[in-house]
């Protein structure tokens, strides 16, 4: 992908990330976009890949049995969607979707596993920041909770 390197170094996730890990994820990035509504996962399906956004905005769904599909949290130009493919058993945990048109970086996963596995400071780079966004999620699912069981 052109300018790879410069997109990812742009994104706030990646922010201050050392120049030599920039380019060895730049190396599995591709760009993807989605239209308004486009189901961009599913809860269950493989998790080999992460999203960047670039513009747009997704819709981080559950499924509630009678209830249907509610969102825990929305997410736009600067976050993250997907950390699923850092943690066993590699599977989806959400359903995703586009709430308009929606572009982004793709990294491919187990690409980065690997890579992880090899470099331990990029690994614990990439840990640092997913556990973030994963803390972050669980307290969205937290606030969704209180509200639906009105606590």
């Amino acid at each position: 992908m052109k300018n790879a390197e410069k997109i990812l170094e742009e994104h706030p996730f990646l922010e201050g990330l050392d120049p030599e890990k920039l380019k060895i994820i730049a190396s599995c990035a591709r760009e993807v976009s989605f239209e308004s509504g486009h189901m961009i996962y599913n809860e269950g399906d493989e998790a080999d890949h992460f999203l960047l956004i670039l513009n747009g905005k997704a819709a981080i769904e559950v499924f509630g049995g009678q209830r249907g599909s509610f969102t825990i949290q929305t997410v736009g130009p600067g976050d993250v969607l997907g950390w699923s493919w850092l943690f066993p058993p590699f599977q989806r945990r959400f359903d995703a979707r586009a709430l308009e048109p929606t572009r982004a970086i793709a990294l491919d996963g187990k690409f980065l596993r690997e890579k992880a596995e090899e470099d331990h400071n990029l690994g614990y780079e990439l840990l640092k920041r997913f556990s973030k966004i994963v803390v972050e999620r669980l307290q969205a699912t937290r606030l969704q909770l209180l509200d639906i069981y009105g606590k």
